[in-house]
């Protein structure tokens, strides 16, 4: 082997070696935040967390949000101030630590909430990192938009059926009338379809219970129909929609 090769080596090596030796672990909150809502914790399941190098790709640090939705009165009552802190100790995050030598642009990849597979989202973002320079408090707080649902198709010995839905924030946060999140902002409604095209439309209304909508669908046939179930807020950027097969 030739001095120039083997200089070459031992010279990336010790700064490899140099690289390694100064890297810092750096803490990095990250929260998700249901948009017009509260935070997504362990009540809708949790948010799946990776977070890479985005030059290299490589993976610095896996982890899931755990935790509660946070106080009401500080995040959605109390006056918005500048440097304000809408968390507290038992709001949901994940307190990820990365090994960075240097200036790293980071970016996060989120994904869920888990309990409800039908409204999972992915949610990225990115931001320079230095190292030991901790991003705690709220932390990096990643917005997710939209609406949960949850359905339910009672079957009568006539053929015909009710439609139950069960409608709520991304945190989980209820639905009601006068309530946070007022009933009046939100619009239910479904289309059977039979092989894609509507057959038939309803509109669900507030069944009385928080979160709780309804509506009653007249005799299906067909093998093929299926539900969708669409939710929209009109004052905020949030929409839902889910499928539900007619057996």
């Amino acid at each position: 082997m030739s001095l120039v090769p083997l200089r070459f080596l031992l010279a990336t090596g010790m700064a490899v070696m140099a690289m390694s030796a100064s890297a810092e672990p750096t803490h990095l909150m990250i929260r998700a935040l249901s948009e017009d809502a509260k935070f997504i914790g362990d009540h809708t399941g949790g948010v799946e967390i990776t977070l890479r190098d985005r030059t290299t790709h490589r993976v610095l640090s896996q982890g899931m949000i755990h935790g509660g939705t946070g106080d009401t009165d500080r995040i959605m009552k109390a006056p918005k101030t500048r440097g304000a802190t809408l968390s507290d100790a038992q709001t949901a995050g994940f307190d990820a630590v990365i090994d960075i030598a240097r200036p790293t642009l980071v970016e996060v990849e989120a994904h869920g909430p888990l309990g409800r597979p039908d409204a999972v989202i992915t949610v990225r973002s990115a931001m320079w990192v230095m190292p030991g320079q901790a991003i705690i408090g709220d932390g990096w707080v990643l917005k997710f938009s939209g609406l949960l649902i949850t359905p339910n198709l009672t079957r009568a010995a006539d053929g015909s059926a009710r439609l139950d839905a069960t409608v709520t924030m991304m945190c989980g946060c209820p639905i009601s009338p006068g309530g946070l999140w007022d009933e009046a902002n939100y619009r239910i409604e479904a289309d059977v379809l039979d092989r894609g095209a509507v057959v038939h439309h309803v509109r669900l209304h507030y069944a009385g219970q928080p979160s709780q909508f309804s509506a009653e669908l007249p005799r299906q046939t067909g093998r093929h129909r299926t539900i969708r179930i669409v939710a929209v807020q009109s004052n905020a950027p949030n929409t839902g929609v889910v499928d539900l097969p007619i057996r």
